[in-house]
């Protein structure tokens, strides 16, 4: 009986001309040196160095303090709803009333639980000079955040350890610049677009390493952002977008009086689809790259093909993961919104819904425009590249080992 013929199966790092290899990575450094470059002037030309307009503002009034005690019996009493013995202040130790609000007595404050408390002097001689400010929520996020570092070290390994390097410096990035920027009253829409920059940067490189397959998604990134912007900045000004639809934005002005809160609702927009944005780009360069290994000898048209097979199934994932995602955090606007008795269109056009209807079809169009671009340019570079060298210098291929079906098993000649 004739045997089936040989199938050879080569890993992404299969020999490929050196001369290939350097002319990709000299077009990817063409394209990517001067976006990193706009994006390093952006962070010194928006850099804040002044002081914020309104300055520091005082959080607490003087004679006032903040301290941490647990509940040890909820009375319901007017005035002094629960019990709570101070762990923290001048009288720690002692077991106090506490006046609590009663939504917070409905929805969760029971006995062992640990609160804030705002201690006012000038409130001693009524009897209750505390007053329930927050729960004291440090050990339950704690555990949270060490479970979540746990799982993804076990699972990813060191690759999840630098994703984790890479989510800590793109939020370092927001809490260092775009926030107090914003504060100094920088342009929104270009710190939205230098910090996503920057922060597309940590996260891409940190995580996945710097090579040509990472920096073929990094530039799809990009496009997706292009897109998004331009959209969220025709769709926020067409349908007339305040921003001003919380108590948050209204406070917001109060406190910053040149802030244009649409400005804030475009830069919220841009900066909430990056995540999104770089996860289908980064699965769509390896999807690329993966197809190759299969099949080296595929050509440019299929490859893309393959990939776009892949591509529609993420696609299809998009259309309603930004969407859930939405619908809820925005769960209780939307509760209070069906309350009322119109119509279902009227409903979605209110200035608050409205605005995370423009936000979600804003991001899931630049997410799915990214795919078929990320696709294409991961087919046209995966056959000049073996995927895994440094970006801006070429290293010598090295063969790869080939798996043959044949029976009794062999190894090819290389």
């Amino acid at each position: 009986m004739a045997l089936a013929p040989s199938v050879h199966v080569h890993d992404s790092g299969s020999e490929i001309p050196p001369e290939q290899a350097r002319r990709a990575r000299i077009v990817l450094a063409a394209l990517v040196v001067p976006l990193l470059l706009a994006t390093l002037a952006g962070l010194l030309w928006l850099w804040p160095t002044g002081q914020s307009p309104v300055g520091s503002q005082q959080l607490l009034a003087d004679g006032m303090s903040i301290e941490t005690a647990e509940i040890v019996e909820v009375t319901g009493e007017q005035g002094a709803e629960v019990r709570a013995e101070l762990l923290t202040g001048v009288g720690e130790g002692q077991v106090i009333p506490v006046q609590v609000p009663p939504e917070v007595l409905d929805n969760g404050a029971d006995v062992g639980d640990r609160v804030r408390l705002l201690f006012s002097t000038s409130a001693l001689g009524s009897g209750v000079p505390y007053i329930f400010w927050d729960f004291e929520r440090t050990v339950p996020v704690a555990w949270l955040a060490v479970l979540y570092a746990v799982v993804v070290l076990l699972v990813a390994r060191w690759r999840g350890l630098a994703a984790m390097a890479g989510l800590a410096a793109s939020l370092a990035v927001v809490v260092v610049f775009v926030l107090p920027a914003l504060m100094t009253g920088a342009p929104p829409l270009a710190v939205a677009l230098v910090g996503g920059s920057a922060m597309m940067f940590f996260s891409v490189y940190l995580a996945h390493g710097l090579s040509i397959r990472t920096t073929t998604a990094l530039l799809g990134t990009f496009i997706g952002l292009a897109v998004t912007t331009g959209l969220a900045m025709w769709g926020t000004r067409a349908a007339n977008l305040t921003g001003a639809t919380s108590d948050t934005s209204l406070m917001l002005q109060g406190t910053f009086p040149g802030l244009r809160l649409q400005d804030l609702l475009l830069c919220g927009i841009v900066i909430a689809g990056l995540g999104a944005l770089n996860d289908v780009t980064i699965t769509q360069a390896s999807a690329v790259w993966e197809l190759h290994a299969a099949d080296s000898t595929m050509p440019r048209r299929r490859l893309w093909l393959g990939g776009m097979r892949i591509g529609r199934d993420h696609i299809a994932s998009t259309v309603y993961t930004l969407a859930f995602a939405y619908v809820g955090t925005a769960l209780p606007v939307l509760l209070m919104a069906a309350s009322y008795d119109r119509a279902f269109v009227d409903t979605l056009m209110a200035g608050e819904i409205a605005e995370e209807v423009v936000r979600t079809l804003v991001s899931s169009v630049g997410l799915v425009l990214a795919i078929p671009a990320t696709t294409a340019i991961a087919a046209a570079l995966v056959r000049t590249s073996a995927g895994r060298g440094p970006l801006l210098a070429a290293r010598p291929a090295r063969p790869a080992p080939r798996v043959s079906s044949e029976l009794p098993p062999r190894r090819a000649s290389e």
